[in-house]
């Protein structure tokens, strides 16, 4: 299953020119799906990334490791909560051929952009609406589905072989494809879903 955030036009707000740009942002999830476009293909292993590597040095003259790449697509086993603005520049000129301010200022005039899609790895509740409802799973069959009820606070209101029943409350900032979710419960304990195998899939619904 593709997990999805439904991103609105309010949300795209030309960053302001710091050296480095908060990773969770949705231009940021934009400007991969840009690359990828023009890539031909998703990047989920290394290999995919050394060859990005590659393609951009050869058509840019610029560098940025495979490592660096990792970071921004979230395949870096390290969590990262910022992407130099160079970098930043750099893939929006592979992508789109232009700066990385410009692909922002594009993005936010597209006619399209209310009712754009993009696949997402990251929920963050500060791009959330009270009432939205996310969707997660994790191994070996567990689902739940959960209502945003503001200040990082949910309600679940749909659950599949869990130990979190509809009705549970809970608290929690982001979500995150592929890694472990931990909730705050109302009783101060901390309940981790996928442990081992993080998030299987992930979705705004």
């Amino acid at each position: 299953m593709k997990s999805h955030v439904r991103v609105t036009l309010q949300e795209f707000v030309v960053p302001q020119k710091n050296m480095t740009i908060k990773s969770d942002i949705p231009q940021i999830y934009a400007l991969r799906e840009r690359v990828e476009e023009k890539l031909g293909k998703k990047l989920k292993v290394h290999s995919d990334f050394v060859e990005l590597t590659s393609l951009i040095e050869m058509e840019l003259r610029q560098h940025i490791s495979e490592t660096t790449l990792e970071r921004v697509w979230n395949y870096s086993t390290r969590a990262y909560d910022s992407v130099s603005l160079r970098t930043l520049n750099v893939l929006s000129q592979y992508a789109s051929k232009m700066t990385w301010d410009s692909f922002c200022e594009m993005l936010r005039k597209e006619k399209k952009i209310e009712s754009e899609v993009f696949n997402a790895e990251i929920i963050t509740t500060k791009y959330l609406n009270v009432g939205d409802i996310v969707r997660f799973s994790w191994l070996p069959d567990r689902i739940c589905e959960a209502r945003y009820l503001g200040k990082d606070r949910f309600v679940a209101e749909h659950c599949e072989n869990s130990t979190i029943k509809a009705g549970d409350t809970f608290v929690c900032s982001q979500f995150i494809l592929g890694k472990e979710l931990q909730m705050n419960l109302p009783d101060a304990n901390i309940y981790i879903v996928g442990r081992e195998h993080g998030l299987t899939t992930l979705s705004k619904i």
